[in-house]
C-alpha cells in the first residue's frame, strides 16, 4: 500500500485495501469537514474505473445530448407545463447567479423546504453550481428540526414551498448564517426584508454577468461536497450525510446502466416524482438517474400520498416507478376494497387470473403456458392501467422491509416489484433486483464496480453487511466521530444490518442489530420476520410490532386496517372496506377500531388469537413464541409519530408512546408457586 500517485485532475486513488491485510488507508478515504476532499474508490476496469464528472460536467454532458427532450412536467391548473434540458440548465444557471448575489458563500447550505417540484430541484442544483451544498429538509419537520439542519449546514438562503412551511422557519430565531428566504409557490401573505416570491429571486440574477459563477463551477472538483442528506435517525439528532459530486454522478451512471434503462435518443424513461426529495432515494431516481439518461420526471400533487397520486400516476403512465413499501401496501389494500366490492363472476376470473400469474412468475417457465396469455388479456392488462402501470417495466421498493405477501400479490397480477437496498450513506443503492436477477424477499444483486462483505458470519452465514465502492459517502458534516463509527479503518461502511448471501450472490436482510431483541434468556431474536408472519396470518391487522428486548418472553403491539384522513394523513376510527368484510366473515359487525381495541369483539380476539397460534407452531424456538399482545386504539402513522418520513417502524418512539400497554405485558401475575408455573401466563 505504498505512496499512491495520483492521477492528474483527481486528488489521489484510492484502491480498495484487501480485507487481510494490515495496511490501514489513510483517513483520506473519509472527512468530516464541509470543505475536505476524499481519495475516490476507483477500480481498475468496469463500471468502478468510469471517469469522475462535477454535477455541472454531468449537467452539460445531458444538454448536448437530450437538449430539446422534455425533461420537467407539472400540472398548473388543468394544464400540463414541460421544459426542456436546454431550459432546464439554464433555469439552474440564472438560479445560481441569484444564490450568489443573495451572498451564497462556498460550502454553506441552501435549505429546501417544500414538496417536489421543478423549482426544488432547480435550488437543488443551483445551490450545487454556486458552491453551496443541496440540503433537503423534510417537510413533517418542527421548526426546532428546521432549526437544526439550517444551522448545522450553515444556511446561508433557505427556500420554502409555502406560506406553511415559512412559518416555521420564521419562528426560528437563532439563524446567524441566513441571509435570506425564498417562497416558491402562493403569493407572499407580507412583505419582509429578504423575503423573495420565486419570480423575484429569478430576476436577480437573469442580467448578472457569468463570469464568476464560471470561475467557481471551474474549481470543483469530483471529490468534494455537494449534497447533504439529513438521516432522519430513529434515535437523536439527524446526521449530515456529506456527498460528493463522485458520489452523486457515478452512482447515477451506474444505476442507469444496471437496471439498463434506455436513454432518451431511443426511447425517454419517464417516472414520477412524488417521494419526499430530502431522502436519497428520490433525490437519485428524480432528479440524478433520470438526468443521466435523459429521461422526463413529472410532480404529483402534493396531497399524492393522501390519495392523488393514482390520478397522475394515470396521466403520465410512468415507465419506471419507485414506491416505499407502505405505497405498495396502499394499492394493495385499495384493490381489495374494490375487489370486496365488485360482482362475483369478475371476482372469480380475477382470482383465477392471479393464481395463474403468481405460478407463472414464481416459475418464469421458458414456455408461456396458454392460460397465462389469456389471463394476461383479461385481467392483467386492465388492472396496470387502472393504477397506471400499463406503460412501467422497472417496479422498485426500498427504503424500508416489504412483505412477502405484498409482493406475492404484485406478483400474481404479472407487476413484478423489485427490491433494492441501500442508505443514505451509499448515495441510495447497494443492490437491486433485475427482471431476469430476481428472488422473492431478496434485495437483489450488487451494482457492479461496489463490493459487500459480510462481516464475522455466523454459522448461518449471517453478519453485519459491509459496502465498499464509489456509492460510499465522503463522512458526516462536523462529526468525525460517528464518521470512524460507520467507516472502518479500511473504509468500509458498515451497515448496521445483518444478511446473508445465497449461493448464487442473491442477498437477504435478516434484520438490525439494533432492532435485534436480546431477551433476558439471552436469545438474538430479529423482529421483522415474526411481525411479517403476523401480518400474513391475521389479515386485519396494519402494522405489529415486537416487544422482548431484556424481558422474559415475548409480546407484540397491533393496530388494525383502518382509513385514513386525506389531509392529514392521520388514523380514522373507521375500519377499511377490506377490513369490514374479514370481520362479518368472521362473524362479527365491527366497523371501528374502537370497537376492536382492547380486547373488546370476543369473535376477532379469537381470530387473532388464533393467527397467531398458527405464527408460534413454526417459531425456531420456545423463546421466539409471542406469549401476549393487544390490540392499540389507533394504526402507527406519519403524524402520530410512530412512522418516519419514508413509513419506516420508529421503534423506541412506539416503545415511549405505550410505554403503559408494554409495562403491562409484563406485570408479575400473582400465582400459586408451583414448580410447573415458571411459563409466563398465557
Amino acid at each position: 500500500f505504498g505512496p499512491l500517485t495520483p492521477t492528474p485532475h483527481f486528488p489521489g486513488i484510492a484502491q480498495r485495501p484487501d480485507s487481510l491485510s494490515l495496511a490501514v488507508a489513510k483517513p483520506d478515504l473519509w472527512t468530516s469537514s464541509g470543505d475536505g476532499e476524499v481519495k475516490l474508490r476507483m477500480g481498475e476496469s468496469g463500471f468502478a474505473s468510469e471517469t469522475p464528472l462535477t454535477v455541472d460536467q454531468m449537467f452539460k454532458t445531458a444538454v448536448e445530448r437530450f437538449g430539446s427532450y422534455t425533461a420537467l412536467g407539472w400540472k398548473e391548473g388543468e394544464q400540463t407545463k414541460t421544459i426542456n434540458y436546454q431550459e432546464y440548465y439554464q433555469a439552474c444557471h440564472t438560479a445560481a447567479k441569484s444564490f450568489l448575489k443573495l451572498g451564497l458563500e462556498r460550502y454553506h447550505g441552501v435549505g429546501i423546504l417544500g414538496f417536489n417540484s421543478a423549482e426544488w430541484f432547480i435550488s437543488d442544483i443551483a445551490a450545487i453550481l454556486a458552491g453551496g451544498f443541496a440540503v433537503g429538509i423534510y417537510t413533517t419537520n418542527s421548526p426546532d428540526a428546521c432549526q437544526y439542519v439550517a444551522e448545522n449546514c450553515k444556511a446561508n438562503i433557505i427556500v420554502v414551498e409555502n406560506h406553511k412551511q415559512l412559518q416555521k422557519i420564521l419562528q426560528v430565531n437563532k439563524l446567524p448564517h441566513l441571509k435570506a428566504i425564498i417562497q416558491y409557490k402562493d403569493a407572499l401573505k407580507e412583505k419582509r426584508p429578504n423575503l423573495y416570491t420565486w419570480a423575484e429571486f429569478m430576476e436577480l440574477g437573469r442580467d448578472e454577468p457569468d463570469t464568476k459563477l464560471d470561475d467557481i463551477i471551474a474549481i470543483q472538483k469530483p471529490n468534494q461536497c455537494c449534497t447533504l442528506i439529513y438521516t432522519s435517525g430513529t434515535t437523536g439528532q439527524p446526521k449530515g450525510v456529506m456527498l460528493s459530486h463522485d458520489n452523486l454522478t457515478w452512482t447515477a451512471f451506474a444505476v442507469g446502466r444496471y437496471v439498463r434503462l434506455a436513454e432518451a435518443t431511443k426511447s425517454q424513461e419517464i417516472v414520477v416524482s412524488y417521494l419526499p426529495l430530502s431522502h436519497i432515494a428520490a433525490q437519485m431516481v428524480d432528479i440524478w438517474v433520470t438526468m443521466k439518461v435523459g429521461g422526463a420526471t413529472y410532480f404529483a400533487q402534493p396531497d399524492a400520498l393522501k390519495g392523488s397520486l393514482v390520478n397522475t400516476m394515470r396521466e403520465v403512465r410512468p415507465t419506471a416507478f419507485m414506491g416505499v413499501p407502505r405505497v405498495w401496501e396502499k394499492m394493495q389494500e385499495k384493490m381489495k376494497s374494490v375487489g370486496a366490492k365488485s360482482s362475483t363472476v369478475r371476482r372469480k376470473v380475477a382470482v383465477w387470473a392471479k393464481g395463474v400469474g403468481l405460478q407463472t412468475n414464481l416459475s418464469k417457465m421458458n414456455q408461456t403456458p396458454m392460460n397465462y396469455r389469456l389471463a394476461k388479456k383479461l385481467v392483467f392488462k386492465k388492472v396496470r392501467k387502472a393504477l397506471g402501470l400499463d406503460r412501467c417495466t422497472k417496479c422498485y421498493t426500498g427504503a424500508a422491509p416489504i412483505t412477502k405477501d405484498t409482493l406475492e400479490f404484485f406478483l400474481s397480477l404479472d407487476i413484478p416489484v423489485y427490491e433494492l437496498y441501500g442508505m443514505s450513506e451509499s448515495t441510495g443503492p447497494h443492490t437491486i433486483s433485475l427482471p431476469d436477477a430476481f428472488r422473492l424477499t431478496s434485495v437483489g444483486k450488487l451494482i457492479p464496480g461496489c463490493e459487500t462483505k459480510i462481516n464475522n458470519p455466523d454459522e448461518e452465514g449471517n453478519g453485519e453487511i459491509c459496502f465498499w465502492g464509489r456509492h460510499v459517502f465522503m463522512g458526516y458534516l462536523n462529526q468525525a466521530d460517528k464518521t470512524e463509527d460507520a467507516l472502518d479503518a479500511e473504509g468500509w461502511l458498515h451497515s448496521g444490518d445483518l444478511g446473508k448471501h445465497d449461493d448464487n450472490g442473491f442477498l437477504f436482510i435478516t434484520g438490525r442489530i439494533k432492532e435485534l431483541i436480546i431477551t433476558a434468556g439471552g436469545e438474538n431474536i430479529p423482529p421483522v420476520p415474526i411481525e411479517d408472519a403476523v401480518k400474513e396470518a391475521v389479515p386485519l391487522v396494519s402494522n405489529a410490532m415486537l416487544i422482548g428486548d431484556k424481558r422474559k418472553f415475548l409480546a407484540m403491539l397491533l393496530t388494525i386496517k383502518c382509513q385514513v384522513n386525506g389531509d392529514t394523513g392521520a388514523p380514522e376510527d373507521e375500519l377499511m372496506p377490506e377490513a369490514i368484510e374479514l370481520c362479518r366473515k368472521l362473524g362479527s359487525n365491527a366497523t371501528r377500531v374502537s370497537e376492536i381495541a382492547g380486547g373488546r369483539d370476543p369473535v376477532i380476539h379469537a381470530a387473532i388469537q388464533e393467527g397467531i397460534n398458527r405464527v408460534n407452531e413454526k417459531a425456531t424456538s420456545n423463546a421466539q413464541r409471542i406469549q401476549k399482545w393487544t390490540i392499540l386504539n389507533q394504526d402507527f402513522s406519519i403524524p402520530g409519530g410512530e412512522l418516519g418520513p419514508t413509513m419506516k417502524l420508529k421503534r423506541p418512539v412506539v416503545m415511549k408512546m405505550y410505554k403503559e400497554q408494554v409495562e403491562n405485558f409484563y406485570k408479575e401475575v400473582v400465582t400459586p408457586s408451583t414448580p410447573d408455573n415458571s411459563m409466563p401466563p398465557k
